[in-house]
């Protein structure tokens, strides 16, 4: 063969590998927040296989979410939209076409589309998808034949198969949804590892927050303050003693661990199966948790411990050089879908709210958003779950309690924790009018 027609061979072979659709993979965990990695500076928690990922993709130092709940949250990975939008405001089945969200696009574009393990936007739409498993609520689970399996092995089973049995011929687009780290309710154990991995973090000593106690939640609004409130509720079952705290934290660590192993184990297989220089690869979670910051349990709330996910990104058609390592804008989880379908190539929904992270990949200044509406609706009784809103920022954050009618402002430079409400203060006054008017119109962006 001449080096003429070898040369033109490899550029039209080169030429091909670039125009095969890439596969998508979003490992997807629950009630994690953006500290919780090993490569986020975390002095405890082991999370190797996810600190590998962030090593050859981009990690968002501050990933957050627009609601900060489990369904919500997770319609908005769907369809790209606020909640204002897609209109599940708990646990019910978003309202935006199924046609219009990034599983189903993919699908009507030729791929085999998976989903294994939570789904909370009412009932499963099995038809939907080429494989779909949807299961979550408990840690441990039975097998048909009566054995127990823990959900986070089951995710892990399930996992592999689907990439073991996807169809040769087409793209692929896995989406893992982790039940864990969530608790299990009701369970007074709350967070049940399995038995190998009980040996880990035996001997650590978890930091007790300082603002995780009574004082902390005093000067908290007063309708937060409260038996009735069930972040409060929270607490007392998993906080409210060292002891406590100790043994809660240290099996929501090993749940973490867990997870990590599996999204360890995916990778593993891309590899071996010869998918890996042809997949995107995000990580990330539905919403933030208070590890009992402010005397609270769980998420809901706009502050920084619950509204701020990890994520990260890994696109093999970007280069080690070019690759940004950490970025900082303000990644939401409504970007998602559009990073999705940018990747693969389908046009973008014109009701799709968010926008595709490609260019924070390889520019860290490239121009983005400076700051985002954070919604939630009430839930069962505002003494319950109150209705909370936000306008955020990297260093200043607006909140409204619709329910009581309650302003707060934070200047996050100075008190990056949010303990001190600085809404009455006159040297903020000028710019707290400026963001209610900003709010006003974000609010009005999201409908």
């Amino acid at each position: 063969m001449s080096h003429n027609v070898l040369f033109f061979f490899l550029v039209a072979a080169f030429a091909s590998l670039q125009a095969k659709p890439l596969n998508v993979v979003v490992l997807y965990a629950d009630d994690w927040r953006h500290d919780t990695l090993g490569c986020a500076g975390h002095p405890i928690v082991k999370t190797p296989h996810l600190d590998e990922l962030a090593e050859v993709g981009t990690r968002f130092t501050h990933g957050c979410v627009t609601t900060s709940i489990c369904g919500v949250s997770r319609a908005t990975l769907f369809t790209g939209q606020w909640m204002s939008r897609h209109g599940n405001k708990g646990f019910t089945a978003f309202k935006t076409p199924w046609a219009e969200t990034y599983p189903g696009l993919l699908r009507s574009n030729g791929y085999h589309v998976g989903h294994i393990g939570k789904w909370h936007n009412g009932p499963f739409p099995q038809k939907n998808f080429d494989f779909g498993r949807s299961y979550s609520g408990t840690h441990w689970m039975k097998n048909a034949d009566g054995t127990r399996i823990h959900v986070t092995q089951k995710n892990h089973n399930d996992a592999l198969e689907f990439l073991r049995t996807s169809p040769k011929d087409k793209p692929f687009c896995l989406t893992l949804a982790f039940f864990a780290t969530h608790a299990e309710d009701g369970n007074p154990q709350q967070y049940l590892p399995q038995e190998k991995s009980m040996k880990l973090y035996r001997d650590a000593v978890i930091a007790v927050p300082h603002n995780a106690n009574d004082a902390a939640w005093r000067k908290l609004p007063s309708f937060l303050v409260s038996e009735k409130n069930e972040s409060r509720n929270r607490y007392t079952w998993r906080f409210d003693t060292p002891e406590k705290y100790q043994t809660m934290m240290k099996n929501y660590y090993r749940l973490a661990t867990e997870v990590d192993g599996v999204c360890g184990a995916v990778v593993a297989e891309l590899k071996a199966r010869g998918f890996w220089e042809n997949t995107l690869v995000i990580f990330t979670t539905d919403n933030g948790y208070f590890h009992g910051e402010h005397g609270l349990a769980d998420k809901w709330y706009p502050h920084e411990e619950s509204i701020r996910v990890p994520l990260i990104v890994r696109d093999p058609r970007i280069g080690t050089a070019r690759q940004v390592r950490t970025n900082d804008a303000l990644a939401l989880n409504v970007d998602l879908a559009p990073t999705i379908l940018d990747a693969a190539g389908i046009d973008v929904p014109r009701g799709m709210q968010g926008k595709s992270l490609s260019p924070l990949l390889t520019d860290a200044k490239a121009p983005w958003r400076s700051e985002f509406f954070y919604e939630h609706a009430i839930i069962q009784r505002k003494e319950f779950i109150p209705a909370s809103q936000a306008l955020v920022r990297h260093d200043e954050k607006y909140m409204f309690w619709p329910d009581f009618k309650v302003e707060q402002f934070f200047d996050l430079t100075k008190d990056p924790l949010e303990e001190t409400d600085q809404i009455a203060d006159p040297q903020y006054a000028t710019k707290i009018t400026a963001m209610r008017k900003r709010f006003a119109e974000l609010k009005k962006d999201a409908l």
